[in-house]
């Protein structure tokens, strides 16, 4: 299927799909198309009125009614230019409004994607679809469609008018149309394969770049400096050659059209002169009119050749556009649960998941979750803790076995529901570059600025907040950089605490704060965690002495259940031996 569209200069199907986000606005598409036709019959117009002026008025020396013939000339000349405003306007219009409603269903489509979809994305690829791609589909109904429309009405009106006038003269002009159609054709099915690796290429540069000034940090960490380099330079080379492939195409195919429009005026001047001189059959005017009509006629062919190379762009934009919307990459949404409030009791039973086909992360892990419990997970990295975590929240479904919530499968509850009621706190943090406010009510309208800052002085971070330059109206810039990494788990913790949350899942949430923000993060979190259903991942045995529950997980295993005491007391014991790594310089209870 993808060989075939390669080598199709002209793919039906993307064509008429774009087409079908037009239909929404179909008066501009009518009235488009109206100045497109007034257009065309205007310019072919224009050289009939010269070839009157030459014969009747110029070559006779008639002065009689020749200033109304030039006011009428200068008529033409200004409604074409009114009709050519209009008709660029409106195909424009257009076209923004169709990559509006083109970006605002692919973005949806995008945010109901499942992680593992974004676990096998580039960013930058991502972001090539719906900013520059949908962008490019614009250009097909501004510079692609309508234009070539226009072009190929000028063309019709342009031969009528010459077969009207002249028809021997039309039949010359006519004579190496032929080669040119067969030229335009090649070459569209070359810049069409050509343009396909230029897309490619730019999303692979945007992805490259994307990365790198994302991970800049690790870049000059490791003097990664002139690798990364050297490697730009070579995918920037890529791109360069794609790029060169089509001006190579371009520089071939306009010689040639120029060429063949140069005979066609040639062999005319040759036959109307002769004509002209020997019969005269043919008139001075007909002559200067049929080489502007020449030139009206070839014009627009080699035009139509670089319209339907965009026309070409715009419709590889939308096959890479649509190839994103038709991705099936969903959690199962049918859910309808919403009951009036989720207790908090969480039950897996044999759970068995792979983020790859045959490599499970979870082999059958069975455990309870009680209301109001607050219940750890330790293990080793790659254990499947943070994946648990994401089964929970149906980042990811179960390949088998069961999760329930409150004795009800995760699957029956509404997806939204679902997350509203439960709130995560990741050792990552990521804040959007706004305000502390915005970061932490995420713009919900029934989070207000007062229930934030009396949550803020509830878990005791009120104060850190107002010292910050304009408090909660400070901006955190991008990815919270302005931030320390504690101040960023406050902010964190704060966001989860004003969603009021059935479940409470802290991820690691602990592992890299400083020493000066340790005292309010464990103050806060005694807060948070008061009186609901929390989960605790950790590597700091010491933040979950007190859980009601350890869960101890080895290579998608529980090799271990019970409190802290419990487990530190086991003979060579998993739990145990990784106390005894933690605390072997101290004295712990």
């Amino acid at each position: 299927m993808a060989s075939n569209k390669k080598t199709n200069v002209f793919d039906l199907s993307v064509f008429s799909r774009i087409m079908s986000y037009a239909s929404a606005y179909k008066s501009l598409f009518i009235f488009s198309g109206i100045s497109s036709v007034l257009l065309a019959g205007i310019g072919a117009l224009r050289p009939y009125l010269i070839i009157n002026a030459i014969d009747n008025y110029v070559y006779t020396k008639t002065e009689e009614g020749f200033l109304t013939l030039v006011i009428i000339i200068l008529a033409a000349l200004i409604a074409e230019v009114f009709f050519q405003l209009i008709f660029i306007y409106l195909a424009n219009l257009l076209g923004q409004n169709v990559i509006k409603d083109i970006r605002t269903k692919l973005f949806k489509h995008v945010l109901s994607f499942n992680m593992a979809y974004f676990n096998n994305s580039s960013v930058g690829k991502m972001v090539t679809r719906v900013v520059s791609d949908v962008e490019t589909i614009a250009q097909f109904f501004s510079q692609g469609l309508f234009m070539i429309v226009n072009d190929i009405l000028k063309m019709i009106f342009v031969a009528i008018m010459m077969l009207y006038i002249n028809w021997k003269l039309a039949l010359i002009a006519f004579v190496v149309l032929p080669i040119l159609i067969y030229a335009t054709k090649i070459f569209q099915k070359a810049i069409k394969t050509a343009f396909q690796e230029v897309r490619v290429q730019v999303a692979n540069l945007n992805g490259f770049v994307q990365e790198r000034v994302t991970g800049m940090k690790i870049v000059q960490l490791f003097n990664r400096e002139r690798i990364e380099h050297d490697k730009f330079q070579e995918i920037n080379k890529k791109h360069r050659s794609a790029h060169i492939k089509t001006v190579w195409y371009f520089s071939i195919f306009y010689p040639v059209a120029e060429v063949l429009s140069s005979i066609a005026i040639g062999l005319l001047v040759w036959f109307g002169g002769k004509e002209l001189a020997i019969d005269g059959n043919v008139t001075q005017g007909e002559i200067v009119g049929f080489i502007m009509m020449t030139e009206m006629l070839f014009r627009p062919l080699r035009q139509i050749a670089d319209k339907f190379t965009t026309l070409q762009m715009g419709m590889v934009a939308g096959d890479r556009v649509f190839e994103i919307m038709d991705t099936q990459s969903h959690i199962d949404t049918q859910g309808t649960h919403q009951p009036k409030a989720i207790k908090g009791a969480i039950s897996f039973k044999n759970v068995v998941f792979s983020y790859i086909k045959n490599e499970p992360i979870l082999n059958g892990v069975s455990f309870e979750v009680k209301q109001g419990e607050t219940v750890a997970i330790v293990g080793a990295t790659g254990a499947g803790k943070s994946t648990i975590i994401n089964l929970i929240n149906r980042f990811y479904d179960v390949d088998s076995g069961s999760i329930k919530v409150d004795g009800t499968s995760v699957k029956e509850y509404d997806l939204n529901f679902l997350r509203n009621e439960i709130a995560i706190v990741l050792q990552d943090v990521f804040l959007f570059s706004d305000s502390i406010y915005n970061n932490i009510g995420l713009q919900k309208e029934e989070i207000s600025m007062d229930e934030i800052k009396d949550a803020a002085s509830q878990i005791g971070i009120s104060k850190f907040i107002e010292s910050l330059p304009g408090g909660f109206e400070y901006n955190v810039k991008e990815r919270g950089i302005m931030l320390s990494s504690g101040q960023r788990q406050l902010i964190a913790f704060l966001r989860a605490y004003v969603s009021n949350p059935s479940i409470l899942i802290l991820d690691e949430a602990t592992s890299s704060i400083d020493s000066h923000s340790e005292q309010m993060i464990q103050f806060a979190i005694d807060k948070i965690t008061e009186g609901r259903t929390s989960i605790v991942i950790a590597h700091r045995l010491a933040t979950i002495k007190n859980a009601d529950k350890i869960i101890v997980l080895d290579k998608g295993n529980i090799v271990e259940q019970g409190t802290h005491q419990e487990l530190i007391h086991i003979a060579d014991g998993y739990y145990k031996n990784l106390h005894d790594k933690q605390f072997s310089n101290q004295q712990i209870a």
